[in-house]
């Protein structure tokens, strides 16, 4: 096991320290860390969304910062201001909270449309341009941004441009009960999150990325991705399918998933594991498929099925 490998593998143990039987969901979260790129994840409160983002901070020795949107929050607050200094006579750029490695944006969809645009613009631009002078965020960074599920009152739900820029989304899920059992036994004196140790740090991170993007992909597997991508366009449930961004993107966390699993070589495995996370917020349903309670997920399987398998030499 080379010694990237073992980074990764030290990572998901030591977040498995404060996540409890969410082994998939971690994995995925890395995968995008992996990448470059940022995640979604939407679940109801109290199952372990902050944790998850707090603890893989902490294990690679991130800077950290939590946003707690709400409606009046103000995207000054996000990107940061100019105050004027009258001993210097110049205006002195103060940072906002986005100028970390690591940002939790806790329910997203609960702040103002314009305060949101201000956060996934810096994660695309990975850069805030305040009174016409640019900062670059620092590196490695990563956005992952919590969202209650969208029928919860009191939510303004992500345009689906908005939506195109997150790498993955996740689900955490309720523990099992054996699960929920040992949740309740490992946090009876202190939440482990306190004591946790980093394993890896920023210059780790930065180079399994650059390892990541060697990561072979046959020609065929390429056109087996825009084949995956390209008919979710022409899906009869399907009012808005995933645009260029979402074949990249697949085709990113394909290399990343198969990076983890210790290959160098991407397999159709792997783009079938990511197709669902990667693709499914990227897609807008037809109303009448909404009235029949057909999910996204089901229409990135239902085409995972009736796909083609290329084979690899």
């Amino acid at each position: 096991m080379n010694y990237s490998m073992q980074v990764l593998k030290k990572i998901i143990e030591n977040v498995e320290k404060v996540i409890i039987g969410k082994k998939n969901a971690i994995e995925l979260t890395l995968i995008a860390l992996m990448c470059g790129g940022h995640v979604l994840i939407e679940d109801v409160p109290g199952v372990g969304k902050t944790s998850l983002v707090s603890s893989i901070a902490k294990s690679i020795n991130a800077s950290f910062k939590r946003i707690q949107f709400t409606p009046d929050i103000l995207p000054s607050d996000i990107t940061g201001f100019s105050i004027y200094n009258q001993k210097t006579g110049e205006f002195e750029y103060r940072p906002g909270a986005v100028m970390s490695q690591i940002i939790l944006a806790d329910e997203i969809n609960r702040t103002s449309p314009k305060t949101q645009a201000s956060l996934l613009e810096v994660m695309e631009e990975r850069q805030v341009t305040v009174d016409g002078t640019t900062y670059k965020v620092p590196s490695p960074f990563m956005v992952l941004a919590t969202q209650n599920p969208v029928e919860y009152v009191g939510t303004y739900p992500l345009p689906e441009a908005q939506l195109d820029r997150f790498l993955i989304k996740i689900s955490i899920g309720y523990p099992g009960f054996n699960e929920e059992s040992a949740i309740l036994t490992r946090f009876q004196y202190d939440n482990p999150l306190n004591s946790l140790k980093p394993v890896a740090d920023g210059s780790d991170i930065i180079a399994i990325q650059e390892e990541v993007k060697n990561v072979v992909v046959d020609q065929t597997l390429n056109k087996y991705i825009v084949d995956i991508v390209s008919q979710t366009r022409r899906h009869p449930d399907v009012t808005l399918g995933c645009s260029p961004r979402g074949s990249l993107a697949l085709f990113r966390a394909s290399q990343a998933h198969a990076f983890l699993n210790g290959r160098t070589y991407v397999l159709p495995d792997d783009i079938k594991k990511m197709a669902v996370p990667v693709l499914s917020h990227r897609i807008m349903l037809k109303q009448e498929a909404k009235l029949k309670k057909i999910s996204p997920n089901e229409i990135i399987e239902s085409i995972l099925g009736n796909t083609t398998i290329p084979m690899v030499d």
